[in-house]
């Protein structure tokens, strides 16, 4: 008996594929959660400048938070692996995730100054608590799910494009919505400011993820599910051994992780203030800049992606981070050298044209090298069910995050204690404040240094990292005939099923004639 194909789904062929606004709509759950990420770098501004609390407190509560986060990924790692239900593995996870988030956002920025003084920080924690949790769901499933998504290799770099594209729109276009109108209404960080900005990010957040259900509803199913028909049994203590084992997830976490690092300081507002604000001397640059940036940075997305298809995953992350690591390097050297306000881009001549190119070729590379790793973390899911013969992609996601969120935990703490090192310890620099030489020092190596440095341990990581184009196709076709095999074993045991039904059925009509 032959199993017929059913359009959209598995096939006997080599490679399950999604149509094309699956995998874009899909996208908008890391979205979703990426508004949040930068909704709260101004948690900061809100914690020391309306609920009074001080800025080391802050920085070690995030930080601490952080790390907590990255033990909360095991746990979720684990409950993915285990939930089959009859709204699939993956979207029940992403609508408790964005439903707790919003609460907790909604209540972060508008509530803490309402309680007594004595209390702001232990509510501080507390909502801080819950709303890890909730990012933890919903991030999971964003790595997690791209099994199911596709395996063709020339679909799974296009999640990247889309992701990239949204990313870079976001964080273009909320810095713009941030820094230029939202100061130019309220004039400063305001409790009015933290009210409006809190609601216009939950309801964007909550419609991406509705979209981002929807795309996923037609492959959240269990034909999709790694090798079909085997019983996986996890345990917590699996999660050490396949660490250990799997070389490739230990690059790609190594990579991804210094990524991150990195991005977590240019994404952070104080950041944004000291560099825009403070060393070039206009703040509100920092929200038009990623507007002129916007479409140079879209054609160094497509360009990536384009060679990912080609030449594989590896190879594009490679490529981008010596092109990310370069460009920033030079324009670090010549922000030491030369006056940091001659830079502006009103201030047109060879020094504003170069920071344009420099600064625009490494801010594309920040948002084109995360986007590269999600499909990635997809590839070592493979790569470990053709080892193991294990289908868990809720462990390697959790192991993933696990490490990338201990390392960059470290981001807001570092950024905290560098400021309070050089004289702002209460509260954090804004845009009134004079450049000084320590200003100047912390505003590079936050900006422009940090990331350099985690380009470069990201080119190391993947010397060593093995799944190649021609890996990934070797992998994809001893996993199809595996799946083949059993899909053909259940075949002929349905088939004897029913032959052996009919022969009783016959006998016993025979049985019937005779009496």
């Amino acid at each position: 008996m032959s199993r017929p194909r059913i359009e959209g789904e598995f096939s006997r062929e080599q490679y399950h594929t999604a149509k094309l606004w699956q995998i874009a709509a899909f996208a908008l759950n890391n979205t979703a959660t990426n508004i949040f990420l930068f909704g709260m770098g101004f948690v900061t501004y809100y914690t020391t400048g309306v609920a009074g609390l001080t800025v080391m407190a802050v920085s070690t509560i995030l930080a601490l938070m952080r790390v907590f986060d990255s033990v909360t990924d095991p746990l979720i790692g684990f409950i993915i692996d285990k939930t089959e239900t009859k709204f699939g593995k993956f979207r029940p996870i992403m609508v408790f995730g964005n439903v707790i988030l919003i609460l907790t956002f909604l209540l972060m920025f508008n509530v803490i100054h309402l309680f007594p003084e004595s209390l702001h920080f232990i509510v501080f924690v507390i909502l801080q608590f819950f709303y890890i949790i909730g990012y933890t769901m919903q991030t999971t499933v964003t790595r997690a799910a791209q099994t199911v998504l596709t395996n063709h290799p020339r679909q799974r770099p296009l999640f990247s494009i889309f992701d990239a594209i949204f990313n870079l729109s976001l964080f273009t276009f909320g810095q713009l919505y941030a820094s230029q109108y939202m100061i130019g209404k309220y004039g400063d960080f305001t409790e009015a400011y933290f009210t409006e900005l809190s609601f216009t990010f939950a309801a964007i957040s909550l419609l991406f993820t509705v979209l981002a259900v929807i795309a996923i509803w037609g492959k959240d199913r269990k034909e999709f599910y790694g090798i079909e028909d085997v019983n996986v049994k996890t345990r917590f203590r699996d999660y050490w051994p396949v660490l250990k084992r799997n070389r490739a997830l230990q690059m790609l976490v190594l990579s991804a992780a210094t990524d991150k690092f990195a991005s977590m300081f240019m994404n952070q507002q104080v950041v944004q203030v000291m560099f825009f604000g403070i060393l070039i001397g206009n703040f509100a640059l920092s929200g038009q800049f990623g507007l002129i940036i916007l479409i140079p940075s879209l054609i160094v997305v497509f360009y990536g992606v384009r060679y990912a298809q080609n030449l594989g995953l590896r190879r594009a992350l490679i490529l981008f981070s010596y092109i990310g690591a370069i460009s920033f390097t030079i324009l670090f050297v010549l922000m030491l050298v030369y006056d940091t306000e001659r830079f502006a881009l009103g201030n047109w001549g060879v020094l504003s044209i170069l920071f344009l190119v420099l600064f625009s070729l490494g801010r594309a590379v920040s948002m084109l090298t995360p986007s590269i790793v999600i499909p990635m973390i997809a590839d070592v899911s493979d790569y470990e069910t053709y080892e193991s013969g294990r289908y868990i992609p809720g462990m390697i996601a959790a192991l993933f995050s696990f490490v990338d969120k201990l390392v960059s935990s470290t981001a807001p703490f570092v950024v905290g204690a560098l400021v309070a090192l050089i004289g702002f310890g209460d509260e954090f620099p804004t845009v009134t404040d004079e450049l000084t030489t320590g200003l100047l020092w912390v505003g590079l190596m936050t900006a422009l240094g940090f990331p350099i440095l985690g380009w470069i341990i990201s080119i190391i990581a993947m010397r060593f990292y093995p799944l190649t184009k021609e890996k990934m196709a070797e992998i994809q076709l001893e996993l199809n005939n595996t799946k083949n095999f059993i899909l053909d074993a259940r075949d002929r045991k349905m088939a004897e099923e029913s032959g052996a039904s009919m022969d009783g059925e016959t006998s016993e009509n025979d049985r019937n004639d005779r009496e």
